[in-house]
């Protein structure tokens, strides 16, 4: 895919600038998809001090952060914390933050994960972008807003609201807990595997045998997140019975 040989052409643009003048560098936020793509490519470079960092533990968008030997991600930390806070009482959602977002022009790049509240959002940004939008974020529709910078230590990150599904499995095998939780036959389930849009604890999977447990986080791309939060003994037919919460 061009877009994938264009996201790869600038990893190693930034991998060796670090290398050869010694300074740091970053990149845009990547997907998951796109984080798994520029792992494998910083593996080729013997040496290479690199970290994928998106402002909080489980953050879904990452940059890509490549250090020489002087520095650390704590000196050179290239995101910043944008709070937004609402002047209305109209509750707003992750599409309506993202969409006034980038109808002010910037690209989706620039924009980590959007942490949505009722009164409003804490949105990791790329540094670089934290006087343009203080100077010009005021609404998503017509709701007017508040905006400032804010150390990220101080990021809330709402309660899950989810659903919970009971159900059983043949067996813990990715693609069977994937048919299950996003309600797909098995099939479906394996050619979104097999296509690489499937992750697990945040790492991008295609194996469709891969075994999963307990506690582990599934993210199928455009269609949401799921946390495999119990299994439990089997049925008379071998099956075994699992508890599933989707994320809302």
């Amino acid at each position: 895919m061009k877009e994938d040989e264009q996201l790869l052409a600038g990893i190693k643009d930034k991998v060796e600038q670090c290398m050869d003048q010694n300074v740091v560098t970053h990149t845009p936020f990547l997907d998951i998809r796109q984080r798994s793509l520029a792992e494998s490519k910083c593996r080729e470079y013997k040496g290479l001090r690199y970290c994928f960092y998106g402002g909080y533990e489980d953050a879904e968008r990452t940059s890509g952060l490549f250090l020489p030997d002087y520095a650390t991600l704590e000196e050179y930390n290239p995101l910043a914390l944008l709070r937004i806070t609402q002047v209305g009482y109209r509750e707003l959602s992750h599409r309506d933050y993202l969409g006034s977002l980038t109808g002010l022009g910037i690209k989706r790049e620039v924009i980590g994960d959007i942490l949505v509240r009722r009164d409003g959002a804490d949105v990791i940004i790329l540094k670089e972008m934290s006087e343009f939008l203080l100077c010009h974020y005021e609404k998503a529709g017509r709701v007017n807003l508040e905006a400032s910078i804010v150390p990220l230590e101080s990021i809330l990150i709402p309660e899950g609201r989810y659903e919970e599904k009971k159900d059983t499995v043949a067996s813990l095998r990715l693609d069977n807990v994937i048919a299950s939780a996003f309600s797909l036959s098995r099939g479906k389930a394996a050619e979104a595997i097999n296509r690489g849009i499937i992750s697990v604890n945040g790492l991008l999977c295609d194996k469709t045998d891969r075994q999963v447990k307990e506690g582990d986080k599934l993210v199928l791309r455009g269609k949401g997140k799921v946390l495999l939060k119990q299994v439990g003994g089997t049925t008379r037919k071998d099956r075994i019975f699992i508890i599933i919460d989707k994320y809302l």
